[in-house]
């Protein structure tokens, strides 16, 4: 019977620490890179302001540079003024925001969907679609005031247009070939509807959806500036009539740092819902 012999075991001596790949310096650089790229035109356009007063080239009383209008910012800060306008301003602008999207995106299917729904409200939709909804800001304060409604409801106004027109859009591009397959398959049209139309319509109706995230604060300041008694539009209203040009400037960086949060938020919203998409090469 023969032996088994058994092999010996080599213990392996601790290997020495690899200097980073090539692969990863190279991946953190691109990211490095990118950040740049990013922020270059964001930094020039800072130091051109602290530059521009200091230099005469602009009246400083009226744009003082930028490190004088981050200590009015802080003061705002730790006042508690800033946050409580913050908050009164996102809580009119989100809720005509959510509103729009609400009624919007269903009654856009339906109109990009159905031909006669479409015949019947597409001449009421080019008429309303045309008339801007800062023209119609006193009609608004006419009939609802002053108070919380009519802000509410000029924001869903014109948060409403960008959603409602892109989501038609939407489902009238899909692909012709997606449906005739899906139909040659036996689905019936609700099912295309949902398996095949929504899918498809989500990158373009998100992009309705940013523009008027976009459009909510923008329409929110300027209804703020309208019989409000606080917001940060009436922050900027209320400054700019006392002379505090700094804390003016600093309302409208407080309101350009919402704008930019909130489209980052509805993009990575965007990217979640649209995984299934196979990126574009550029």
């Amino acid at each position: 019977m023969a032996s088994t012999v058994e092999a010996p075991v080599v213990e392996a001596a601790a290997a020495p620490a690899r200097p980073p790949s090539r692969h990863r310096v190279r991946r953190v650089a691109g990211a490095a890179a990118t950040v740049l790229r990013r922020t270059i035109a964001v930094i020039a356009f800072l130091a051109l302001w602290e530059l521009a007063p200091r230099a005469g080239l602009v009246d400083r009383t009226f744009l003082p540079p930028v490190s004088e209008i981050a200590p009015a910012l802080w003061e705002l800060a730790r006042s508690g003024q800033l946050w409580s306008n913050t908050q009164a301003s996102l809580t009119r602008s989100l809720t005509g925001f959510v509103l729009a999207i609400a009624i919007a995106v269903p009654l856009g299917l339906l109109i990009g969907w159905y031909r006669p729904i479409a015949e019947l409200l597409g001449p009421l939709l080019e008429l309303f679609r045309n008339t801007a909804a800062i023209a119609l800001l006193p009609v608004f304060i006419l009939i609802l005031g002053i108070g919380e409604t009519s802000k509410i409801s000029i924001v869903l106004y014109a948060c409403t247009w960008p959603i409602l027109l892109n989501t038609i859009s939407a489902v009238r591009t899909v692909d012709p070939t997606l449906v005739k397959s899906a139909r040659s398959l036996g689905l019936p049209a609700p099912r295309i509807f949902q398996k095949v139309v929504l899918p498809a319509a989500v990158p373009t109706v998100f992009t309705g959806i940013r523009l008027a995230g976009a459009t909510a604060i923008l329409i929110m300041v300027v209804a703020e500036m309208v019989g409000a008694k606080e917001g940060l539009g009436y922050l900027i209203n209320a400054s700019q009539q006392n002379f505090a040009i700094d804390d003016m400037y600093a309302g409208i960086i407080a309101i350009s740092a919402i704008g930019l949060a909130f489209n980052h938020l509805l993009v990575l919203i965007e990217r979640r819902l649209t995984r299934w998409q196979t990126p574009v090469q550029r």
